[in-house]
């Protein structure tokens, strides 16, 4: 079979040799004719002429018939046509039908049994014999060889087709094929007993047997294709084959073989070559066909398995062959056609000798006319010509009103079905005369129901009701095309369903739906085309009307109300009004109690009837006519008043209880019904298909079934309840319609796109009717819209819907009505307040997307070249504003208040804003600029497009970039004609020219952004702009080409901005990602996808929020190692807050989308979905830069909006996927807890706010999430697989091993919240420090067992955040004890979180020598303050401490270690284990700095002063004072010669400098300047690796000679001296001055401490980025009583100031930085303030004293800078009598500076103290370092220390007990404390009068 259906091309030479070969091998191979089984040829012949079939027809006037011509043909195939059968023959084959005096079968006893037939017969014997040599000369044959014959038939079948072959060829083809045919009817008549094969190995024999005929049949149907069509043999030869074909269909229908389905294959072979014989030479076979086909057909009606639903295949074929041959007859020879189907229609009227039988035999006769009437009737619907109708119609119809089809039967069943059936076809006459027909035939069935007469009828009547009819009258329906068909048609059904029910209406004891019923397909088809909004002829509204009383009537409606309402029983007896009663009630609450294919027809009836009002005058209180629908004989008439309230309780329950049933006393029983009908119909409209009528295709706001719901109100006049109960309807239908949308919230699709067209159809009709005249409809229409709006906010971005909102007003208003003032003022009011609301509610849930397209709607306006909008448009929407600043447009928590929608919502805008304020945006104006620039754009293009064309294009060979020579002048100056060019497809080339430079373009902005050049922003936008308005120009085009090229530029439109990352690019993005989705939302996915893609790539190239690299970290990263743990990272170039905010404007155009996709596109929804999943994979993932706290909890945010989608349907099928998102947004929401809390301190005024409110937002939606939510959830198991929540102990994704997930889940919500809303009163501290209101929630009343429970929820999820959950509320005791005992208990969890040290470390592990520390070997590195920590006396010096402590200061390089190196010498007091010694002699040696700066500081603490009372003994400190000799001589021993050189120049240098005071000192004060001098000019600079000491990064080059002065002091002369120096990292040649004091007789230890804290504030507000000052000089003991002082380069102290000028600091600005006002001075003032509110914070925690103008300091541009540090701390000149009491100075000429207005209230004054606390707040962070590092210095003998309890009232300056907003207040308290104290002016005043500084 494979092989002859795909047999590949082959020549004439090949098939000549394959047809040769067959022919060779299977001509002679099996018996195939009669002959060979012993019959004779005559005999044959004989038998074959002598047929029954051939009886009647003999030879008239010499000439042959054609019946003559195929019998001869017949006879000299030798093939017998008999008609035996054998014993499984059914009865119908056994008996005869007697057609035109024609034998159509032969009984049993004329067949006879032998297969030879002679005339004579033959005896029994010989029959047998001859029947065993048949059956054996076909067993024979092997199953194998049968196969290959086949094969090899449909081998030469397909070349025969394919291939030209000789004539003698293909007679042997033919021949082949013939004698197999010859031989099928013998094969067909042995009967299965007397094969000798039995079972399977016979059916096997049968099937290939027959599959051998049928190749043979097909080979010779192919081989006659070839013949010449004129010839006299060919002709010939087509009779002859017709004959065989005919006699071997015939024996096929006979066989006992029929039912296998290779016969009926067969059989259907078999009739197709008989149809395409009938085809060939013209139709000269016709005539000759037809005598033989009219047997075969009767033949194949008379089997009685034919009759049923099914008719058999053979059947089936045999009708398809007849309608093929009738419809080619129909136009070639008509008359046998004529005679052929008249024959066939009058054998249904013959009477035959079947009544002469038995009563078993007269259903024989009915089997053939029922199928010949059904193959009439295929006949007629195949040919579908109105003369056969007319031909057959007639005949049909007489049987059915006079024939023996006038009484019920199946012969009048069948005939009903076929008229109906030709009726279909539309035939105007035949239409007519079945429908009267049929209309009559049903109404005298339904007058019989209930006589006498109607309980003998036969059970056909039943069905010929209930079934044929109906069927009949909907084949109709369904069949009608012509409108003018239809229209009658939909008369005369609903007159009859009108007469029905008005007859059904009387009928006792029956119900009337039974009647009405069946009508109602019929009804809905012929209604399905019929459209209700046009002008309806009032007698079909009426006709209308009375079908849907009766629908109510009787109960035919689908029920309209889930829920029943309970209501007591109308009647408590079962009478025929009391089951009305429960019929009416049952009809609007179910069950449903008919068949469901009427619900189905009401259904599709409401959608073509129009609103029933008949009258527009008083209608309903014109009772006459419904009256008249009341049969007077009915018990339900209008007199009936238990109907009545029956009908009136049944119409209250339908209007849901809107409408009590008492309220309706004044409603009559039949207007009760008609109201209910009304109901019934208006909720089933919307109920059906949402309340689309039918009428077009497009679903506008014309076909929404509001327009019909609100006809009924618009009747003047009615009464209250009335009206009352139509108002009730209109709110039902409202309901279901919301029902029905809410219902297919799931679909995808052209659904959905269905569902959208829906709603916005009925939301256009709705803000249409808001100009009605009505004020009530009015009213209704407003209430619907605001309702609709609520529960589809997607409406509020439909183009439909905004279009029919800005553009409509007008042109709804009635022109009849326009000259009414009042009317129009009342409307245009009622406008714009919808106009406002919408337009607000679409900007406060999607401000991108709504400004797109108010933009998009502008440029439509202008292409309507409308020159003036609808002026209350522009008036309202020049009212609306959005922005950051006040916004009265929406309250509460909605999307535009999400600071990043609202940052996206300005780049979508288009205008250049500054983020770094807040703004507030004029919708209307900004809408115009950008509807203005993208009409531009649009123009561009177009203008392009059309330029190129009109010039041909450019010329070959040109670059596309440039314009070259069009073509078409090329041609003309060429002389070419215009005729002779070739078409180019102009468009496709001109866009390939664009998309190649725009492409081109895109890439060279990703390269600048790739090496790190900054990009031409306008540039970039620009071209952004126009790429986007080419792809947007080319929607509407057909063309398919560059379609990869358009593809390519979106893709590059997603992904430039995304790539580069800045602000300005990704503003960009979202001002064209907006325009694409707004001006067509059919690329929302195609733009989605693309940007999912770009985020997912960020997320794997670590960008933006997701840098989670500690350089990126931000202040942590910037501390290390000094006050936090890790390795200093390399300095990027690139700030990482610029990447943060970039995803910030990226992550508000999402929410954006996803407001606007989330209710009706579950694509872009999954497509959400995905982004979400891959962003939420991995908890450390994100950046941990403070930044990026806002934009973190708003992806947050998104996130749980997104999984609570999950009641959405679609997403029902991966709600296990939802549940475990959450449970990854919960991870990713606590896992950024697990970092200590940070502040920074952005450019931006803003900012700050900004993320406060994202995170105040992300806590609200927490406590307003339903909790329950994913627990209720959980309890549902998916379909897909097990939920989470039933895991039990299993292993979760995400929280591990989980015993109860439900309460785990809600512990872990409420410690989340608890956290967030701490951190967004944190945040908000920080943007509003000077708000000196505490929230309810900024102290949180918590208790200690929830303290406990929150801990351990976190360590559960991770260690890192309990611990930092500790360093968040520092003062709960019971937090760190629960903290502590379970980081003990894990201990072997956490050993890789330095900040669990604290909790494991302890002294009280040290005195008993705890376990635990036996981990610290293997305990990552905490930073270099908390390690120093451990080297206090309270840890006493531990071995494992101390192993750990020397472990992490070796990780680090010594030059980091350096600034603890007063720390570290200190620490030998205590090195018992000479651990500290041995780490200082390595370090020493990797380093000579190190070694240097330890040298010095060993100096500077040799034969220091007297031990200080209760400090140290004076044993420790004598043995101290002993080791650091011997450690100073081990650390130079230890030097290499090149190091020991270096020491011993440096050393010997500084030496020098610092001995010229001691030579001074003898000197009068007036030479001493002229001593140093000289004895500078003494000292040489020995080589270029001299450094500074106080500044190792700073060389000196050279010591400027003429520098030296002398400075007074009380113990020997100080100098100063200014150094030639340069950068060792930098420029060497870049040479500076720098000065330096030498110091002698004076301890700079107290300065180094004090200089060292002020030096790690200095670090914390760099790293914060806060704007703070602080000049931490360099001070450097060298030697007991010596030290280097760095001078502050360009400053003078306050006190030298005043020796110049006698005004105050104001005056003094002014004189040195210009008038007030001016530049310069103004940002001198700023420099004072920030440098003022860095000492403020330094000095609070310091507490240094002294402070007189002399130790104040000014440098050039205004900065202030404390300098002597004597006392800090507890002490204070004048034997500690703390005169100054002020935390710091804060003088009046101070306060002129910082607040000029002198209250307290000016900008500098509220920036002064906003630096202050903000400064004061960060420096709380570092609160245990700072600490750390003053605490190690207490043994030290510094007069600091010297008194009091100098570190505990160091700690308590921080205030860890206070809360954030506690701290800021304590601050902004202790800033008015300090304004202008007077102690500070009194501490002044003493300094002048004693030692003469200058006040």
């Amino acid at each position: 079979m494979c092989i002859s259906r795909n047999c590949p091309p082959i020549s004439s030479s090949d098939a000549e040799r394959l047809i040769s070969c067959l022919m060779d091998q299977f001509s002679g191979a099996v018996p195939s004719s009669p002959r060979e089984f012993g019959v004779s040829t005559s005999e044959a012949s004989s038998s074959s002429q002598n047929s029954p079939y051939y009886g009647t027809v003999g030879v008239q006037n010499g000439t042959s018939s054609p019946l003559h011509e195929i019998s001869n043909a017949s006879g000299s195939s030798g093939s017998t046509v008999s008609r035996g059968v054998d014993d499984g023959t059914t009865a119908s084959s056994r008996s005869t039908v007697g057609v035109n005096g024609v034998g159509a079968l032969r009984n049993s006893a004329e067949l006879g049994m032998n297969f030879g037939l002679s005339d004579g017969g033959g005896s029994a014997a010989a029959t047998t014999t001859s029947l065993r040599q048949q059956v054996n000369a076909f067993e024979e044959e092997s199953v194998e060889t049968l196969e290959k014959l086949e094969i090899a038939l449909r081998l030469l079948g397909h070349v025969v087709e394919k291939v030209p072959v000789t004539t003698g060829h293909l007679e042997q083809v033919r021949m082949l094929a013939k004698k197999q045919l010859q031989s099928l009817s013998v094969f067909l008549k042995i009967r299965k007993r007397d094969w000798t094969e039995h079972g399977a190995l016979l059916k096997v024999r049968i099937n290939t047997k027959l599959s051998v005929y049928q190749a043979a049949a097909w080979a010779q149907v192919k081989s006659l294709a070839s013949l010449d069509s004129d010839g006299k043999s060919s002709k010939r030869l087509l009779l002859e084959t017709l004959a065989l074909f005919i006699d071997a269909a015939e024996a096929c229908l006979l066989s006992v073989w029929r039912k296998l389905r290779i016969c009926e294959e067969l059989f259907s072979s078999l009739l197709d070559g008989i149809s395409q014989i009938a085809v060939t030479r013209g139709g000269q076979l016709l005539r000759v066909l037809l005598i033989r086909m009219k047997p075969l057909v009767l033949t194949a009606c008379a089997q009685a398995d034919t009759w049923g639903n099914s008719q058999g295949a053979m059947f089936e074929s045999v009708t398809k062959t007849s309608c093929e041959i009738v419809e080619f007859g129909w136009s070639k020879d008509r008359a046998p056609i004529d005679t052929f189907v008249m024959g066939l229609a009058a054998s249904i009227r013959e009477r035959n000798d079947y009544e002469e039988q038995d009563g078993n035999e007269k259903q024989v006769i009915p089997v053939v006319q029922l199928n010949v009437i059904r193959l009439l009737a295929d006949l007629n619907v195949s040919v579908n010509k109105s003369e056969v109708v007319d031909m057959i119609l007639p005949l049909f119809i007489e049987s059915l009103e006079q024939g023996d089809a006038a009484t019920p039967s199946l012969l009048r069943l069948r005939l009903l079905d076929a008229v109906s059936r030709m009726a279909s076809l539309g035939f105007e006459k035949s239409y007519r005369e079945t429908v009267v027909l049929m209309t009559r035939s049903y109404l005298n069935k339904l007058s019989a129901i209930g006589s006498a007469e109607s309980k003998t009828l036969a059970p056909e009547a039943a069905t010929e009701r209930v079934e044929t009819l109906p069927a009949g009258f909907l084949l109709i329906a369904a069949g009608l095309t012509s409108p003018k068909l239809r229209l009658d048609y939909r008369h005369r059904l609903l007159s009859l369903c009108s007469d029905v029910g008005l007859a059904a209406e009387s009928k006792s004891g029956s119900s009337g739906a039974d009647f009405l019923g069946p009508l109602l397909p019929a009804v809905a088809e012929i209604c399905s085309d019929f459209d209700p909004t046009t002008d309806v002829d009032p007698s079909l509204l009426k006709l209308f009307r009375n079908l849907w009383f009766y629908v109510a009537l009787f109960g035919l409606a689908p029920p309209i109300q889930k829920n029943q309402i309970p209501t007591k029983p109308v009647s408590s007896t079962l009478n025929s009004v009391g089951s009305m009663s429960t019929v009416a009630l049952q009809a609007v609450a179910g069950p449903y109690m008919w068949n469901t294919q009427w619900s189905a027809a009401v259904q599709k009836i409401a959608k073509g009837t129009p609103p029933l009002v008949v009258s527009s005058v008083k209608w309903l209180e014109d009772e006459l006519e419904l009256n008249a629908l009341h049969n007077p004989g009915s018990r339900r008439g209008s007199g009936n008043e238990k109907a009545a309230s029956g009908q009136r309780a049944a119409l209250s329950a339908a209007l849901g209880g809107r409408v009590e049933v008492a309220a309706m006393s004044t409603i009559t029983g039949v207007k009760a019904t008609y109201l209910l009908a009304v109901t019934f119909l208006e909720i089933i409209r919307f109920s059906s298909n949402g309340g689309i009528l039918n009428g077009g295709s497009s679903l506008t706001d014309s076909r929404s079934a509001f327009s019909c719901v609100f006809e009924y109100l618009k009747t003047p006049n009615l009464i209250p309840t009335v009206f009352q109960c139509l108002t009730a309807v209109v709110h039902r239908a409202f309901e279901t319609a919301v029902s029905w949308l809410e219902d297919r919230i799931t679909e995808t699709g052209s659904k959905a796109e269905i569902r959208e067209a829906t709603l916005s159809a009925h939301t256009c009709f709705l803000i249409k009717t808001l100009s009605q005249r009505e004020e009530y409809i009015r009213d209704v229409s407003y209430n619907l819209l605001i309702q609709l709006k609520d529960k589809f906010p997607q409406v509020l971005w439909n183009s439909s819907c905004l279009d029919s909102l800005l553009f409509s007003v007008d042109n709804n208003i009635p022109s009849s009505l326009v000259n009414d003032p009042a009317w129009v003022v009342t409307v245009r009011t009622l406008y714009q307040r919808a106009v406002r609301e919408w337009i607000t509610n679409a900007l406060s849930y999607a401000p991108c997307t709504s400004q797109g397209l108010l933009q998009e709607k502008l440029c439509k306006a202008n292409t309507w070249q409308r020159t003036q909008h609808t002026p209350e448009v522009i008036s309202l929407l020049s009212e609306m504003r959005i922005g950051t600043g006040k916004n009265d447009c929406w309250m509460g928590i909605r999307t535009a208040n999400v600071p990043a929608v609202m940052a996206a919502a300005a780049a979508a805008s288009g205008t250049n804003l500054k983020l770094t304020e807040a703004f507030n945006l004029e919708v209307l104006s900004t809408g115009i600029v950008s509807a203005t620039v993208k009409c531009n754009h649009a123009g561009e293009i177009a203008g392009m497009r059309k330029l190129y064309n009109s010039i041909g294009g450019f010329q070959a060979g040109t670059s596309p970039l440039g314009f070259g020579l069009g073509v078409g002048l090329q041609r003309l100056k060429s002389g070419v004609s215009s005729h002779e060019q070739v078409p180019q497809p102009e468009n496709v080339s001109f866009n390939e020219i664009l998309l190649m430079k725009f492409v081109h373009l895109l890439q060279q902005f990703v390269n600048v952004a790739e090496k790190g050049r900054e990009l031409d922003k306008l540039s970039f936008h620009e071209t952004c702009c126009r790429a986007t308005a080419l792809i947007l120009s080319n929607l509407g085009s057909d063309s398919t080409s560059n379609l990869d090229g358009f593809s390519q530029l979106l893709r590059l439109l997603c992904w430039c901005p995304a790539y580069i990352s800045t602000t300005d690019a990704m503003e960009t993005g979202v001002y064209i990602w907006t325009w694409l989705v707004s001006a067509a939302p059919q690329m929302g996915s195609l733009v989605l996808a693309e940007l999912v893609d770009a985020w997912l790539w960020t997320i794997d190239t670590k960008r933006g929020l997701f840098a989670s690299e500690v350089r990126y970290s931000g202040p942590s990263a910037k501390l290390r190692p000094h006050l936090a743990p890790g390795e200093p990272e390399k300095q990027i170039d690139k700030d990482p807050v610029e990447g943060i905010i970039a995803h910030r404007l990226w992550l508000g155009f999402f929410i954006d989308r996803f407001e606007v996709v989330r209710h009706n596109n579950v694509e872009q929804l999954l497509l959400l979905g995905r982004m979400l999943q891959g962003t939420m994979k991995l908890p450390w993932n994100f950046s941990r830069h403070p930044a990026a706290t806002g934009t973190f909890f708003t992806l947050m945010l998104l996130g749980l909006k997104f999984c609570s989608c999950q009641s959405h349907a679609n997403l029902q099928k991966i709600i296990t996927g939802l549940h475990l998102l959450e449970d990854r947004i919960y991870r990713a929401s606590l896992g950024w807890f697990a970092n200590d809390p940070e502040w920074y301190e952005f450019n931006n005024k803003n900012f700050a706010q900004s993320e406060a409110q994202s995170v105040s937002i992300f806590v609200h939606y927490l406590l307003n999430d339903r909790g329950d939510a994913q627990s209720d959830s959980l309890k549902r198991v998916p379909e897909n697989g097990s939920s989470l929540g039933d895991m039990g102990d299993q292993y979760h994704p995400v929280w591990g091993k989980v015993e109860n997930y439900a309460i785990a889940r809600e512990k872990r919500k409420q410690l989340l919240t608890m956290l967030c809303q701490h951190e967004a009163d944190r945040l908000d501290v920080w943007a509003q420090p000077l708000n000196a209101k505490e929230t309810a929630a900024s102290r949180l009343k918590i208790s200690s067992d929830k303290w406990i429970e929150y801990a351990r929820t976190a360590f559960s999820v991770d260690p890192s955040i309990a611990f930092a959950l500790v360093s968040r509320f520092r003062s709960i005791s019971s937090l760190r004890a629960e903290v502590t005992l379970l980081a003990q208990m894990h201990i072997l969890d956490i050993r890789g979180i330095p900040q669990a040290l604290p909790f494991i470390v302890t002294p009280k592990a040290v005195d008993e020598d705890s376990t635990l520390l036996q981990h610290l070997p293997h305990w990552a590195a905490c930073s270099i303050a908390q390690a120093l920590e451990f080297l206090t006396p309270a840890y006493k010096g531990h071995p494992r401490v101390m192993a750990y402590i020397l472990r992490v200061l070796e990780s680090y390089p010594p030059e980091r270690v350096t600034f603890f190196m007063p720390q570290l010498v200190q620490s030998l007091r205590h090195d018992e284990g000479r651990l500290v010694e041995g780490y200082l002699l390595r370090a020493a040696q990797r380093s000579d700095i190190f070694a240097h700066i330890l040298i010095w500081h060993l100096q500077g603490e040799t034969c220091g002063p007297e031990p200080v009372k209760d400090v140290v003994s004076p044993g420790k400190n004598a043995s101290f004072q002993a080791l650091l000799p011997i450690v100073r001589q081990r650390i130079i021993d230890s030097f290499t010669s090149k190091a020991h050189d270096l020491f011993e120049r440096e050393f010997d240098f500084f030496d020098k400098v610092t001995s010229i005071s001691g030579v001074l000192f003898p000197l009068p004060k007036e030479e001493r300047r002229a001593g140093i001098r000289r004895e500078l000019e003494k000292i040489e600079v020995e080589g270029d690796e001299l450094y500074l000491p106080t500044a190792p990064g700073k060389l000196v080059r050279g010591i400027q000679l003429d520098s030296g002065i002398p400075l007074q002091s009380a113990a020997k002369v100080p100098i100063m001296v200014t150094f030639n120096v340069v950068d060792r990292d930098g420029n060497l040649k870049d040479v500076k001055p720098q000065a330096c004091i030498f110091k002698v007789g004076d301890d700079c230890r107290q300065d180094v401490l004090a200089l060292q804290v002020i030096s790690l504030l200095r670090d914390i507000f760099e790293a914060v980025g806060l704007n703070l000052y602080l000049y931490p000089y360099g001070v450097l003991p060298t030697g007991p009583g010596r030290g280097i002082i760095e001078v502050v380069p360009n400053s003078r102290s306050r006190s030298q100031m005043g020796e110049t000028n006698d005004g105050g600091l104001y005056e003094i600005f002014q004189q040195d930085h210009g008038p007030v006002g001016s530049p310069n001075f103004e940002a001198a003032r700023e420099n004072f303030i920030v440098s003022s509110a860095g000492y403020a914070v330094a000095s609070l925690l310091l507490q240094p004293k002294d402070r007189h103008n002399g130790n104040l300091l000014f440098d050039n541009v205004g900065r202030l800078v404390h300098i002597d540090f004597g006392f800090i701390l507890e002490t204070s000149p004048g034997k500690n009598m703390r005169f100054e009491s002020a935390q710091f100075k804060l003088s009046h000429e101070m306060t002129q500076l910082l607040d000029p207005s002198g209250v307290m209230k000016s900008e500098t004054w509220i920036q002064f103290v906003s630096l202050c606390v903000k400064g004061y707040l960060a420096a709380r962070r570092y609160m245990d370092e700072i600490v750390n590092t003053v605490l190690l210095m207490v043994d030290s003998g510094l007069p600091c220390f010297s008194r009091g309890d100098p570190i505990g009232n160091l700690r308590k300056r921080f205030h860890p007990e206070m809360t954030d907003r506690e701290a800021a207040n304590f601050m902004i308290s202790v800033c008015s404390d300090a304004y202008n104290k007077w102690t500070t002016a009194g501490y002044d005043l003493i300094q002048y009068l004693q030692q003469g500084i200058e006040k």
